[in-house]
C-alpha cells in the first residue's frame, strides 16, 4: 500500500527520476508548455512550483539553489528573470495540467503542463 507516500517512483531509480524531472523542468521553462504522461505531469508541478516560489526574490543565492537544482544557466537565468517575476502576487499554483489524449501506442493518458498566464 502506498498510504501518504511522499512522491511517485515513475519505475525509476532515485538518479533516474532525479535526471528526469531536471529535464522535464528545463523542458518546461523554455517552452513554456509541454506534453507528456499525467503522472509525470503530476510530480513536475510539484517540483517546478517550488523552484518558481524559491525564484520570487532573485539574489545571488536564489540563482545558486536554482542552479543546483537544474544544472543548465538559460534556464536559471530565464526562471529568476523573466517567469517567477510574473507570479510575484500569487502565492502557488503557478502551472497547470490539461489531459489532452490518449497515447496510441500504449493507451497512456496524455496531458499538457503549462505555465498560468
Amino acid at each position: 500500500m502506498r498510504h501518504r507516500h511522499g512522491y511517485r517512483k515513475l519505475g525509476r531509480t532515485s538518479s533516474h527520476r532525479k535526471a528526469l524531472l531536471r529535464n522535464l523542468s528545463i523542458a518546461l521553462i523554455e517552452h513554456g508548455k509541454i506534453e507528456t504522461g499525467v503522472f509525470k505531469a503530476k510530480e513536475l508541478q510539484r517540483y517546478i512550483e517550488k523552484l518558481v516560489s524559491v525564484s520570487k526574490d532573485s539574489d545571488f543565492n536564489t540563482h545558486r539553489f536554482v542552479f543546483a537544482e537544474l544544472q543548465n544557466k538559460k534556464a536559471t537565468k530565464k526562471l529568476i528573470t523573466e517567469i517567477a517575476p510574473k507570479f510575484t502576487s500569487r502565492n502557488g499554483g503557478y502551472t497547470r495540467i490539461h489531459r489532452s489524449r490518449i497515447r496510441h501506442g500504449d493507451s497512456s493518458v496524455m496531458a499538457i503542463i503549462e505555465f498560468v498566464d
